[in-house]
């Protein structure tokens, strides 16, 4: 067995498509039927698909996961988020750890948290 895919939810397909291609470069390799497969294995599922599964409601900010990317250049990537989202929600602006890593939290559209961190 092995990890094909992770899936996030997402209230706009076309709004959470862009979102990551112009930040993290990540483009659809499928698109169906509110699912599209992104490089690196990102799945984004629209929202009424996911309740219609579940039967529940989804509840965005609930910190209980988090995609993780790293970047070499995190200061310019700061920069660009700034630039582009300027209403992004933050966890924290980019910060330095103390083990010597910097790191930043935010929310994407739809409440998934996200780290970006420079590599370890």
């Amino acid at each position: 067995m092995r990890l094909r895919n992770f899936l996030i939810v997402v209230k706009d397909i076309e709004k959470s498509k862009q979102f990551y291609r112009e930040l993290f470069g990540l483009i659809p390799v499928t698109d169906y039927d509110g699912n599209v497969i992104l490089t690196e294995g990102l799945v984004l599922q629209d929202e009424a698909i996911w309740k219609g599964f579940l039967g529940r409601d989804i509840i965005p900010e609930n910190n209980s996961c988090e995609l993780y990317f790293e970047e070499s250049n995190i200061e310019e990537f700061a920069d660009k988020l700034e630039r582009l989202y300027p209403s992004v929600k933050y966890v924290n602006k980019l910060m330095t750890h103390s083990w010597g890593q910097k790191v930043i939290r935010f929310y994407d559209p739809d409440g998934n948290l996200i780290e970006v961190g420079t590599p370890m």
